[in-house]
Parts: structure tokens; C-alpha cells; sequence
């Protein structure tokens, strides 16, 4: 079968989470049969980057990265309304609520269904909660 994604992942540490649009460092996996084929993980500095620079020159730079990177699935712990109508235009598939091991979300995405955008105004999106090992978890919208 041999099909292909790379999903890029927000880490805190080495574990899934965080907010995708002030996140420091990336994991990149390349899926393959259900196989982590590939990993690396890229200092963004987002983090610091976040409110430099014009009007949309953030939302710029994670568009140039996933693009440079051929990402096809994000996965984050949250993400802002505005930001998950990037990356859908893009033609990402975003997963948020993701928590615990990276590696593993980064597979468990792949299958995953997409988030639902988060809710103007409710925060960044879902949040991770009590959901185990390898936790993808989607609240619905309040």
C-alpha cells in the first residue's frame, strides 16, 4: 500500500500539547503503513516569534513550514479559530486535544477524524484532558 502522510506535531518536551501558534518545537513524522518511517524535530521558534512582524506574517511563517515540510496532518494541543482556517485552506487535516506521546499521536492521527474549528472566543480550541496512554481527544463546540 505504501501510502504517505507527514504529520507535524507540536511537542512540549517529547509529548504532544501545547498551543500550535507559540510553539518552540515541532516533531515532523513520516507515516507509512501505520509506521513512523521518519522523525525530526525542528526548533520554530514561534514561541518568541509569535507577535513579531506585520499583520499575518505569522500565520505566513507555519504556512511556509508545513508547505517546506509537506505536512498533511497538525497535531496540537490547541489552536486558535483563525489558525485552524489556515491550515484547513492549506489542505491539513488539524487534530487538537492531542496529549502524550508524540510518536504515537503522530500515528494515531493519521486514522484520526479532524477537529471541528474551535469557538470564537472560548479559548484556543480543546483543550487535553483525562483521556490515556495516547490521548486525541475532540470536544465538541460548547
Amino acid at each position: 500500500m505504501n501510502q504517505r502522510t507527514v504529520v507535524a506535531v507540536n511537542l512540549v518536551g517529547d509529548e504532544a500539547g501545547g498551543g500550535l501558534g507559540r510553539a518552540h518545537v515541532l516533531g515532523v513524522a513520516e507515516v507509512v503503513d501505520a509506521q513512523v518511517t521518519a522523525w525530526s524535530q525542528h526548533e520554530v521558534g514561534w514561541d518568541v516569534l509569535h507577535d513579531e512582524g506585520p499583520r499575518g506574517s505569522h500565520h505566513a511563517r507555519i504556512v511556509r513550514f508545513m508547505r517546506e515540510h509537506e505536512v498533511g496532518v497538525v497535531v496540537t494541543g490547541h489552536l486558535g479559530p483563525p489558525m485552524h482556517h489556515t491550515l484547513t485552506a492549506l489542505g491539513c487535516k488539524v487534530v487538537s486535544g492531542a496529549t502524550g506521546d508524540a510518536r504515537a499521536a503522530a500515528l494515531a492521527a493519521v486514522d484520526a477524524p479532524a477537529s471541528p474549528a474551535p469557538v470564537a472566543g472560548r479559548g484556543h480550541g480543546p483543550r487535553p484532558g483525562p483521556v490515556g496512554p495516547v490521548a486525541i481527544s475532540i470536544e465538541p463546540p460548547h
